[in-house]
Parts: C-alpha cells; structure tokens; sequence
C-alpha cells in the first residue's frame, strides 16, 4: 500500500537569507525523506517546495517556522500544491 504524499510551497521572510537557512532546509528535508527544493528569492526571502509524507512535510514547514540559528523568522506562508511527482531528492536551487 502506497503511503499518501502532499506537497505545498512554504515561503519565509525574515533574517532568512546569508544565515545558513538553505542549509539547514536541506539537512533536514533529508533527513525526513522530504523532496523539492529550496532558493533564496531576489527580495530577500526564501522559498521551498516541498513534497513527502504528511507527517513528514508537517515536520519540515513547523521547524522551517522556527528557522535555523542565526536566522529570524518573520512570516511562514504555506500554501499547498498538488504533488508533482518529478523530483528525485531534495536540492539547494540558485535563482
């Protein structure tokens, strides 16, 4: 039996950007079986896509709310998105 997989794109704005957030993300989404990507957008905020198992992706936007250290989190906005099925792992993704 497969498991279900959501998916959604969480957007962050805050102290979020040359404080090691992207890293952080990706250490994490690894580590949760989590798929998609993350990118620092050009006005200063970070986006990711996520896509895995619920409990799995709940996990990575709550410590995404929190953010890493050195980071501020201001604003987490998720909105979900239909699964895409496309991606293979989770990577670091430059503008």
């Amino acid at each position: 039996m497969n498991e279900p997989i959501v998916a959604c794109r969480v957007l962050v704005s805050g102290r979020v950007q040359n404080v090691g957030f992207r890293a952080f993300v990706l250490e994490l989404a690894e580590r949760l079986g989590v798929v998609g990507y993350v990118r620092n957008l050009p006005d200063g905020r970070v986006e990711a896509f996520v896509e895995g198992r619920p409990e799995a992706v709940e996990e990575l936007v709550t410590r995404m709310r929190r953010g890493s250290t050195g980071a501020r989190v201001e604003t987490a906005s998720v909105e979900p998105r239909e699964p895409s099925g496309t991606y293979a792992d989770f990577r670091i993704r430059h503008w």
